[in-house]
This record gives C-alpha cells, structure tokens and sequence, in this order.
C-alpha cells in the first residue's frame, strides 16, 4: 500500500501529539490508533513512512484531518469508505463461494472474535481492512462443512457480517449494509439458535433507520419479540431487553411516546436482571438501557429532550462500555444539548464522543450537522470549533 514518506509527518503528528487536551504520550497515541509504540516512534523520528491507513489511524486518535498531517495538504480521503467495494465482492458470491484454503477452526474463532472487537471498538479501517478475506473463508468453509460441524460455521459467518455490517452502516453504505443483514438472517437460519435469530432481528432494524421506515420497522421488531425465546435465562433476558431497547427507539423516530415509553419500561426490567455484558454481540445492561433512555428521548424531540439532560446529569457511561456505545451516547447529548441552547455543552460533548471512538464519530451524520450548526451559532470564528468541523468533513 502506498507509503507517505515525508519526514515532516512525523514532526506534525509529534506537534498534533503534543497539543492535544490532555497532551496525549507516544504509547497513548499507539494505544488509541491501535498501532505498535515501535512504529510511532519511528515515525515521528522520520526513520520509516507511514501507509495511507496508519495515518487514517493516527490521524482519528489525534482528532484531526489527515490532510493536517500530509506534506501536500490535499484532500482527505477515508481509507476506510475506500475499502468497502471489497467488502461487497467478498458476499456476492456468499452461496458458491470459490475454492481455497480453510484455517481450522479455533483460528476462524480467533478471527471472527477480533472482529467483533473491533466492532464494538468502533476500529472501522481494520474491519474492512480484513473483513474481506474472513468472509469469504467462511462461506467456504460453510459451504464444505459436514452436515454436524454446520451450525457453528454458521454462527460465526453471522459475527463476522455483523462486524462488517457496522463499518458498512457507520460509513454510508447503506445498500451493502443490507445484504450484509440479509447474509445474517439466512445463517442465522443455518444456525438454528434463537438467541442468534433474535440479535440479528437486532441488527436489522438499521435498515429500517436507513430507510426512515421507522413504523415498519417497529412492526417488524414486535415481531421479532413475540418469537423470542422465554426469558429463562440470563442470555434470553438479554436478547429479549435489547429487542425492547432497539424497539424503544424505533418507536420514538415514528412519533409513538407511549410506545417508547413502554418498550423502555420492558427493557429496563430484564436489564435489572442481568449484569452489564455483550450478549451474542449486544451490549445489554442497565447502563445500556440509560443509554437508550439518552436516544429515546432525542429521537422524540420536543419536551422529550429534557429527559437527556437529567440522564446526563446524575450519570456518565463507564468504560466498560464498549466504545461505539459510549460514543453514541454523548452524540446523542451533545444533540439534546444543542436544541436546548447549551452550544459550549454540545461542543464538549462532541469532543468527548472524538476521544472514545474517533472514527465512529467523525463518519456520523449528526456530528457534521451539528458541528455545522455550532459553526453558524457562533458569532467569533474559534480555531478549535473549525479544526473540528474540518476533522469531519462539516460544511
């Protein structure tokens, strides 16, 4: 992949480094860019070049533009939403998939596990990154697996196309998003587990967000929660109250408040039954349920958005919070925030969301539409507010 060689990148990532809020150190910048502590020293001595995704990398842990940190200054270009078409040709053939190698099969757990970190990491650039190849092993090893060894395959392919179905959905493509979803629903159906059928009921609904058909997907959700399993156990209970959260939100975006309301109130009571976990892929728990409770209110607007700001206000989400979840979060607030008059609280809130998951919020539509509202709002031009709203893109 192409290199950019300039010794000068490594003084402004050193520079951008250093002036960050709090100043960030050469192992915390290599932790939040998932890259080796080695290489950003290397880097910023001049001693090796920097491929285009590393910079992507660095770039969305320092919260800048790219472009800041190149020798030309051109446009930026996300390398991420550059990979997708791959992505797309890796599923096109996911029922007569070519001939090839198969690992076994703890390393494609292995595999399908990293990912789904990534995932709920919000790392979109190393999930499309390799992605590709993981797909398409698997629907080859599904395809050539003996009738007993089928259903985990199958289970797996589903985690992998959720892992892709993120970057897919957070980036824009919203089409490749759902034939990755219909790709899950029909191993899903492979799998034969409930549990897996319900979460991926989950993930569907974002087709419906997609398509602002928010009454259809609402119906198709209900659906979805009649047919899952009896809440026995800690999982179902948990796959269960993510139907209701999702089915919450959803409901609130078609204007039905005591729909909300309710399914809230539904998942709040099998929340206080588990303990905060991931649950085949969905972050489930009281803390996620406040976090629903932040994007009920937002998607109902009005005299609904106050409700955010009392969440935010006796509570924070802890880190052990995945960080495209925690991230959500203070999009959301920073929203409420917004409409309510609190532009330096929503600036902050956005800021917050940029350190915890930098390239989940950068690709977000609201971010670049409120960072353009908070540009319009104010009167004096602030280098810092500028620095952001070209950071993601924001007119």
């Amino acid at each position: 992949m192409p290199a950019v060689t300039d010794g000068g990148v490594g003084r402004r990532i050193a520079y951008y480094r250093s002036v960050v809020r709090p100043k960030m150190t050469q192992q915390e910048l290599a932790n939040a860019a998932c890259v080796a502590l080695g290489t950003i020293r290397k880097i910023e001595r001049g001693e090796r070049g920097v491929t285009n995704d590393t910079l992507q990398a660095i770039a969305d842990a320092l919260g800048v533009d790219p472009a800041r940190l190149r020798h030309d200054r051109g446009p930026a270009h996300s390398q991420a939403r550059d990979a997708l078409p791959a992505l797309s040709a890796a599923i096109a053939a996911y029922d007569c998939p070519d001939d090839g190698p198969v690992r076994p099969l703890a390393a494609l757990r292995t595999a399908v596990s990293t990912a789904a970190q990534w995932r709920l990491g919000a790392q979109y650039t190393r999930i499309v990154r390799d992605l590709p190849d993981l797909l398409t092993e698997l629907t080859r090893a599904l395809h050539t697996a003996p009738a007993d060894g089928r259903a985990e395959l199958a289970e797996l392919l589903v985690s992998a196309c959720r892992s892709a179905d993120a970057a897919a959905y957070k980036l824009g493509a919203h089409d490749l998003s759902a034939r990755l979803v219909e790709l899950m629903r029909w191993a899903a159906a492979e799998a034969e587990d409930p549990l897996l059928v319900a979460s991926v009921a989950y993930v569907r609904t974002e087709t419906f967000f997609a398509a602002r058909a928010h009454a259809a997907g609402l119906r198709a959700l209900r659906m979805a929660i009649d047919a899952a399993p009896a809440p026995s156990t800690a999982a179902a209970r948990a796959a269960l109250g993510a139907l209701h959260m999702r089915a919450a939100v959803i409901a609130g975006r078609a204007g039905d408040a005591d729909g909300a309301s309710e399914h809230l109130r539904e998942a709040g009571e099998l929340a206080e039954q588990v303990e905060e976990n991931v649950y085949h892929g969905t972050a489930f728990g009281p803390d996620s349920v406040r976090i629903h409770r932040v994007s009920v209110a937002v998607s109902l607007g009005g005299d609904h958005v106050s409700d955010a700001l009392d969440v935010s206000h006796e509570w924070k989400p802890p880190t052990s919070i995945p960080e495209e979840r925690r991230s959500g979060f203070y999009i959301e607030l920073a929203r409420a925030q917004l409409w309510s008059g609190m532009a330096d609280g929503a600036f902050e809130s956005l800021k917050v969301a940029r350190k915890i998951a930098p390239q989940h919020t950068r690709d977000h539509p609201w971010v670049r539409e409120d960072a353009s509202t908070l540009r319009r709002l104010r009167r004096a031009d602030s280098e810092t507010l500028t620095s952001f709203a070209e950071w993601c893109s924001a007119t």
